[in-house]
């Protein structure tokens, strides 16, 4: 059994000559034999075994293993790696690449069982990849890419251009793996980051859209969320503790209710949810966006996350139906009525503008219609849609007072607002009369113009 997560420290490794036939190596897998065949990992290897095996020349075998260097620098690029590319990429392969084993380590991290005896085998193998060294295959083909991968120093780029939260993690493990001795140290490392973070997709990236239609869909990452914090909403302390108390309660595996936030526009609902998901990310918290017209799609994606070892919110944003539209159907069935249980580590969040979610009229609080006896009981049908949300918090309008403090409130994280308060605030007036309203949006994008002005 492994004991902990860290490695044991060690002197720099290197594979032996004889052993340096990397398809061989593949070929050997047995846990990880499913890595994909167009990956950067089996095509190297493929060009490597044509040119050795004299089924491509110099010319073809250079052009091959370049479109893996750009492959390489492409990941790099994506994720902020840097030092040894080919070292952080095949630390990456182990973090994404979901398996019967490493879905059981992500639950209970390592655990007794033949299926070590496997695992432990192609550790061994990835640690000799690891390690691999391309000096002999470089002077044969007169190259020096893999010598400048492995020792990369990377252009340094603000957080947002990309996915920093990937980048460390794989950066955590590809140390790891670095002062490994033997498989079981690689089997300690690697079990304890998926039982640390998870593997695959969910272990790495936050949140996630729904993409493909049918049973065909897949969840694409959200590599580029906005870092936002419940402390840059100004104001709504009550709604924002309700949110807070409700999520807390949901990651340590308490009861917890599906939410609904509904209110005035740019009041800060959808902020709110995305604070709610930066906050508890280290918890185990992920989100799932999607949309109205894929909400057929909503058992079936249930499905596919019910048996993670995350907790997932549902989110769907600026939710709101028009008379003639029946999705709201898919909805309740999900969130309450359904013969299913709906799974203790999914909950649906919800932002609207109406707190109904239906559009109204007078006429649909009568019997009265042309087409039907009892249009108050189709209303109720569509009404009780709202019930099945266990907590509805309303963001309503700042007054005039509010909304002053609001505008302070951001222009105090600008130096070079400092100072300012009586002109901000008579220009706020004026940028609010002119058609910019009385909301946090409206004073964020207010404190924009006036910093766009000043730079």
């Amino acid at each position: 059994m492994c004991k902990g997560y860290v490695g044991r420290k060690d002197t720099k490794t290197c594979v032996g000559k004889a052993e340096q036939k990397m398809y061989r190596k593949i070929a050997r897998l047995i846990v990880y034999k499913e890595i994909a065949d167009d990956g950067i990992l089996k095509e190297t290897a493929a060009c490597i075994r044509d040119f050795e095996e004299q089924k491509a020349g110099q010319t073809e075998t250079v052009e091959r293993l370049y479109v893996q260097v750009h492959k390489l620098l492409d990941l790099a690029t994506a994720y902020g790696f840097d030092e040894n590319l080919w070292q952080a990429y095949i630390a990456y392969l182990l973090a994404v690449t979901e398996t019967p084993f490493s879905l059981l380590c992500e639950k209970n991290g390592a655990a007794e069982g033949s299926v070590n005896v496997f695992a432990k085998n192609d550790f061994g193998i990835f640690r000799e990849l690891f390690f691999y060294d391309f000096a002999e295959l470089e002077q044969k083909l007169g190259i020096n890419c893999f010598s400048v991968l492995t020792d990369y120093h990377s252009i340094p780029k603000k957080a947002q251009h990309f996915n920093k939260g990937v980048g460390d993690k794989v950066k955590e493990l590809q140390h790891a793996l670095k002062e490994t001795k033997n498989e079981e140290d690689v089997f300690c490392a690697v079990t304890g980051f998926y039982k640390k973070y998870g593997v695959g997709q969910f272990g790495l990236n936050k949140a996630f859209r729904l993409v493909g239609e049918g049973e065909e869909f897949s969840l694409q990452p959200i590599t580029n969320t906005e870092i936002v914090k419940l402390t840059d909403i100004i104001g709504y302390e009550q709604q924002k503790n309700t949110l807070v108390e409700n999520t807390r309660a949901f990651v340590e595996g308490k009861k917890a209710n599906n939410v609904l936030l509904y209110g005035d526009s740019g009041t800060g609902k959808s902020t709110s949810i995305k604070a709610i998901l930066n906050e508890f990310y280290d918890d185990g918290l992920r989100m799932i966006e999607i949309y109205k017209h894929q909400f057929h799609q909503l058992s079936a994606l249930i499905s596919k996350i019910k048996n993670r070892n995350y907790r997932f919110i549902i989110y769907m944003d600026d939710l709101s139906f028009e008379e003639f539209e029946i999705e709201y159907k898919y909805l309740k069935a999900v969130i309450e009525g359904g013969l299913e249980i709906r799974p203790e580590n999914i909950l649906i969040y919800a932002t609207s503008n109406r707190r109904h979610l239906i559009r109204e009229t007078w006429s649909d609080r009568s019997d009265m219609s042309k087409d039907e006896l009892h249009r108050s009981d189709t209303m109720q049908e569509k009404l009780s849609l709202v019930a099945r949300f266990g907590i509805s918090i309303n963001y309503s309008a700042p007054d005039k007072r509010e909304f002053e403090r609001i505008v302070k409130g951001i222009a105090a994280k600008y130096p070079e607002l400092n100072g300012k308060e009586e002109m901000l605030l008579a220009q706020a007036n004026i940028w609010e009369l002119r058609g910019g309203g009385l909301s946090g949006r409206s004073a964020q994008q207010f404190i924009h113009y006036v910093l766009g002005k000043e730079q």
